[in-house]
């Protein structure tokens, strides 16, 4: 029995709380919900999302995306949303955790700017009964397995996803290119995963992996890293980058080098920025993992597990490949 269950049956009743349960019945008007949560208490579970980097536009829209879930969806739960200012300050989604917890969160929902590190606030929130669901990037298996807990993943296949770009890359390149990888936060499992993608994608192919290189998420570090990557390797053909914003600073970068055109660039999470810049032919692809949905496919996991008690298991969320012909241009 989770939490809210055993709240619910406390404070109004077997009846009452299964009925709750099985309808959703006795919401209250529905208002900003970072204000409308009472911590601890209510007819209905309060919902935490913490996401990384709002500064990032993949972020921001998985906010938009969730907050019109809720709006739709006000008598089911409580929605309390929360982002870090800068993607690596881990210690500020940790404190984030635990004041969600302190809080009195039935759940919180969770995208990680660290696999690793952000396991053991997860497993403390756990064994004060809520309710965690993993998003995005995945929690280490083996730190998950040391701390001694299961928390599900609702994400893509980001491995996949990557693949997915680095085969339409390859289809536009002679077998012995050269290309250079543009990595996200070295410790993040879904910057792993995408490397991976991209890896498999280009060996396949007969590419020539020629420099790997972490910008850890950044469009100012990719634009930053790629005139060196450039200057190293003059017959560089293609930037494969695993997140759009990298994508974004290594367009920037090619442009002043006088190279975009020459270089081909993908990307990974299909932002609004880049999409003018695929149908420009200043990007080749990306890859769409629907971030307007990311948070709610969490969210409404964590309500499953909430409202039913089942016991969680990872679920895996659509990725879609994004080019110039699949927008229709």
């Amino acid at each position: 029995m989770t939490k809210w269950m055993r709240r619910a049956l406390g404070g109004v009743g077997l009846v009452a709380a299964m009925a709750m349960l099985m309808a959703g019945c006795g919401a209250r008007d529905a208002g900003d919900a970072d204000e409308s949560a009472t911590a601890g208490g209510g007819d209905k579970p309060q919902v935490a999302l913490i996401m990384k980097s709002l500064a990032n536009e993949f972020f921001k829209t998985m906010e938009e995306g969730a907050r019109a879930h809720h709006a739709e969806n006000a008598e089911r739960y409580d929605l309390i949303a929360q982002g870090i200012k800068d993607e690596l300050d881990v210690n500020r989604q940790v404190q984030l955790v635990e004041q969600m917890v302190a809080r009195g969160v039935d759940a919180i929902v969770i995208a990680p700017a660290d696999s690793k590190a952000l396991v053991g606030v997860c497993a403390q929130a756990m064994a004060e009964g809520v309710t965690v669901v993993n998003i995005d990037n995945k929690l280490d298996a083996a730190v998950l397995e040391e701390q001694g807990v299961e928390i599900p993943f609702v994400g893509p296949d980001n491995r996949a996803g990557a693949r997915l770009v680095g085969e339409e890359l390859a289809k536009a390149l002679a077998p012995g290119s050269e290309v250079a990888i543009i990595e996200g936060v070295p410790t993040a499992y879904n910057a792993q995963q995408r490397k991976a993608g991209f890896e498999d994608a280009m060996n396949a192919a007969g590419m020539k992996i020629v420099a790997s290189q972490s910008a850890r998420w950044e469009m100012s570090e990719a634009a930053r890293i790629v005139p060196p990557i450039l200057s190293a390797h003059p017959e560089l053909k293609a930037l494969l980058c695993a997140n759009d914003s990298m994508a974004l600073g290594a367009v920037a970068a090619l442009r002043e080098a006088g190279r975009l055109g020459d270089v081909l660039v993908v990307g990974y999470d299909n932002i609004s920025a880049v999409q003018e810049l695929i149908r420009d032919g200043q990007m080749l692809a990306t890859a769409d993992q629907h971030a307007d949905q990311l948070a709610v496919y969490g969210i409404e996991y964590a309500l499953e597990i909430l409202e039913t008690g089942a016991a969680p298991a990872d679920r895996e969320t659509p990725v879609d490949l994004v080019t110039a012909e699949t927008m229709g241009s």
